[in-house]
């Protein structure tokens, strides 16, 4: 649900609307719908509810092994790096898995928000599948992890975006917290001395690469000088050339940036004062905000219609804290 819940996408509006509801509820595929008491259960209810969720988050039903693998392995890989820093995650079923009336569009969301003890803020994994009109369809998946004020080292996000068996967009960053021209002991904390832009320079000598331009300045801003974000076309190699990609170059690389990250940024300890964890406050929560405003209040909508959308809004709401 990297479409909802990443500043990263913005998709085309020539997906389709939601039909009008046959009742007054939208369908969801979940089997069970959890009622607000859900946050008030026992333990082992909350477990029930994380376990049950993240088992249909895994399933990536709509991509291919290797690109299913990787982010199974990158979730994983978190969890047990940082799984004494969170909670479990207890959306309830009707918003970890939602669907529109028709089918034609789902997702997946997974959240886990750290402890009060922790540096980390929550990671947060989606998941969206849905049909184009064109024919074909439109498959995204997401895993981000947000560190709280107490720090000001950066978050790490990756999001693949495939609209064909051939063609990916791939985005992988750590992006910054601070503005690395004000702090060069920032940009070299975190992108020179951590060689971040290797990355990005050996995926671009695969001649199925190109660069990829997203043309949201808003998002070129928030992002870091080391971001990998390219386009990926194996229409020569077919769909076998372009899994082979994910599974041989796009796989390994993400599996080293996320150690990156979780050696010297979420487990670093780099902790910052008062005054600039009040700026630090203000600029997570206003990215937050950001995020918000542009997918949730204009691509979901349209995917799920409007009852989904405040309900899964009202989720993300209170995980924001905002």
């Amino acid at each position: 649900m990297a479409v909802s819940f990443s500043p990263i996408l913005h998709l085309p509006h020539s997906l389709p609307s939601p039909p009008p509801l046959k009742s007054s509820r939208t369908k969801i595929s979940a089997t069970a719908s959890l009622s607000s008491s859900s946050s008030s259960s026992s333990s082992a209810s909350q477990m029930d509810l994380h376990n049950q969720g993240r088992q249909k988050f895994i399933e990536f039903p709509f991509v291919s092994a290797p690109h299913r693998d990787l982010m199974v392995n990158l979730l994983s890989t978190v969890e047990d790096r940082l799984g004494s820093h969170l909670l479990p995650c207890t959306l309830p079923l009707d918003v970890q898995h939602c669907q529109n009336e028709s089918g034609s569009a789902q997702a997946s969301l997974h959240i886990r928000s750290g402890l009060q003890s922790s540096q980390v803020d929550f990671i947060l994994g989606s998941w969206l599948h849905c049909k184009l009109p064109t024919g074909g369809a439109l498959n995204i998946t997401s895993l981000s992890a947000y560190l709280n004020p107490s720090t000001d080292a950066p978050n790490f996000m990756i999001e693949l975006i495939q609209s064909s068996p051939t063609s990916l967009v791939f985005i992988l960053d750590l992006p910054p917290r601070k503005d690395p021209v004000l702090s060069p002991d920032y940009l070299q904390t975190f992108y020179e001395n951590t060689q971040l832009d290797t990355h990005r320079q050996m995926l671009a000598k695969l001649p199925e690469v190109q660069p990829y331009v997203s043309s949201s300045l808003y998002l070129r801003s928030v992002l870091s000088p080391t971001v990998v974000m390219i386009q990926i076309g194996a229409q020569a190699g077919g769909p076998e050339r372009m899994e082979e990609i994910v599974k041989n170059h796009i796989d390994p690389t993400a599996q080293e940036v996320l150690g990156i990250w979780l050696d010297h940024c979420a487990r670093g300890e780099r902790l910052v004062g008062e005054e600039e964890k009040a700026y630090m406050m203000k600029r997570d929560e206003l990215i937050k905000k950001k995020t918000i405003e542009i997918d949730l209040g204009t691509n979901f909508p349209r995917l799920f219609g409007p009852e989904v959308t405040d309900r899964v809004l009202g989720a993300i709401q209170k995980v924001y804290n905002i």
